[in-house]
């Protein structure tokens, strides 16, 4: 199924339901992936900050955890502008490691513009950018290599999920891991409740303008009229869960009409649209977790404040 074709999808089932939702994975076009480059360099978003922080401190620790005495690939899922693996390139560069580099992301612009910039960083690296979701990528990679793997899947991506949701991505991903492969993963942990809701809700606006920007992709690729300027923007943080949620909320009693579906969808007002979740763990939760999807840890990284968690994970079973 395309792109559009699955956008079109959500948004039909996602509009029609009580409460309505749309997925966080339509975020990223463009525009998308240029307001999170934004987001993420925001004195709120802490996120990016504590795990660069982990990767420019401990890289050394990191890559001696996973090995790199024989060749590898190193896997970057939903790679973006590899702010963070580009620490991990330099150290394994320095080393002169026997390693291939394949960055995969849905969004193809930014992964053109980060396999172009890495050409001119490392001419001599090989450097293989996929366009694909996170699975369709790896069955390629398995079906064109056994080289042993090291895949990254940074930046809290995992929080997305619902932790129901996690564990059936996570015993997805281990069916793609041979023994000798391992999986390095980004988690956000739990902290002061306040500091995680202003990382979704900064005072700039510009995580408003990232959510806000789904209606506008929806308009553009699918013909719809939503008026930007009646829905706004809302985050709450659930510190029992550990749950962080995003939502649009229309401001008045409307109608919108998607011309490519055929549909019209009415909003009272105050109704809201769910867009994403961020869910955030505790080690305890990372380490039943990992063992519920057949995954050992086998080192876990930690910034100085214990915000913020890079766990290296094996296969068993």
């Amino acid at each position: 199924m395309s792109d559009e074709a699955s956008l079109a999808q959500n948004v039909a089932q996602g509009l029609s339901q009580i409460p309505k939702t749309l997925s966080s994975r339509f975020f990223y076009d463009a525009k998308g992936s240029q307001l999170f480059q934004q987001i993420m360099a925001l004195p709120e978003y802490y996120l990016t900050e504590l795990e660069y922080q982990i990767f420019k401190k401990q890289r050394k620790e990191i890559l001696y955890a996973f090995g790199t005495q024989a060749p590898f690939q190193l896997i970057d899922l939903g790679a973006g502008d590899a702010y963070k693996t580009k620490l991990l390139l330099q150290e394994l560069v320095d080393q002169e490691a026997h390693f291939s580099f394949i960055p995969l992301d849905i969004s193809q612009e930014p992964l053109h513009q980060l396999v172009e910039e890495l050409g001119h960083l490392y001419p001599h690296l090989p450097v293989t950018g996929l366009a694909a979701d996170y699975f369709q990528g790896l069955h390629w990679l398995n079906e064109h290599s056994k080289d042993r793997k090291l895949v990254l899947f940074l930046g809290s991506n995992i929080g997305n999920f619902s932790p129901v949701e996690a564990e059936g991505f996570l015993l997805k991903l281990r069916s793609s891991l041979a023994p000798q492969d391992r999986l390095l993963i980004g988690i956000d942990l739990r902290k002061d409740p306040r500091k995680i809701r202003l990382a979704y809700d900064d005072s700039a606006g510009v995580t408003a303008a990232f959510n806000l920007n789904l209606l506008a992709r929806i308009n553009h690729e699918l013909q719809a009229d939503f008026d930007l300027d009646q829905f706004e923007h809302f985050a709450e943080y659930n510190p029992i869960s550990g749950t962080m949620r995003s939502y649009l909320v229309s401001r008045q009693n409307q109608e919108v009409h998607v011309k490519a579906l055929n549909r019209t969808f009415h909003f009272e007002a105050w109704e809201a649209i769910h867009t994403e979740n961020s869910h955030k763990y505790s080690l305890r939760e990372i380490q039943e977790m990992a063992k519920r999807c057949h995954l050992a840890i086998d080192d876990v990284f930690t910034d100085a404040s214990h915000g913020f968690a890079d766990v290296l994970l094996r296969p068993v079973g």
